[in-house]
């Protein structure tokens, strides 16, 4: 069985946490939730989720697939060393890693953009550049086992590109 590990922050965008949540769900995948504790977080958008573990809980784990949802809750991510350590672990192995809107912020700071097709909201595309990534603008970048996307409506496209991945395999870098 595949398993899915998608992080959750206060202020995450609400759609963009909930949506690929349950569409892996609905592909039979193993999808667990992990924020810093264990509480309530609010979205951007007023819905409240509570995680199924924490960061430090998983942070040893593997996963087919890290999804990193995008909002303000990024920018908190990036604070933490572990999920830093985890996304940068996962990548090097091979294993999809993918953020959408500003959650590519994450990708930055586990510093595996450098050189790579990547796309995320366009406020974010100085930052991307900066970091050495070729910015594209494209709602989804699939570059190897790096996926990005611009917004919760390229979610449906990116979504579709991740469980294709999956289910090929196409996992390796």
């Amino acid at each position: 069985m595949r398993r899915v590990l998608i992080f959750l922050e206060e202020l995450v965008e609400d759609v963009e946490f909930i949506y690929p949540y349950l569409r892996f769900k609905e592909e039979g995948y193993e999808v667990i939730s992990a924020a810093p504790t264990i509480r309530e977080y609010r979205g951007k958008k007023g819905m409240s989720f509570k995680p199924d573990t924490t960061i430090k809980e998983v942070v040893h784990e593997t996963f087919d697939c890290v999804f990193i949802p995008g909002g303000y809750a990024p920018d908190r991510l990036r604070r933490y060393t572990e999920v830093l350590t985890l996304v940068k672990r996962h990548y090097d192995e091979g294993k999809l890693v993918c953020a959408v809107c500003h959650g590519p912020w994450v990708l930055i700071s586990a510093k595996v953009v450098e050189g790579k097709r990547v796309t995320g909201f366009f406020a974010i595309k100085d930052d991307l550049i900066n970091a050495g990534a070729q910015y594209t603008g494209e709602p989804v970048e699939a570059d190897k086992n790096l996926i990005t996307a611009t917004d919760p409506v390229s979610m449906l496209q990116m979504v579709k590109v991740i469980v294709k991945k999956l289910s090929k395999g196409e996992q390796e870098v």
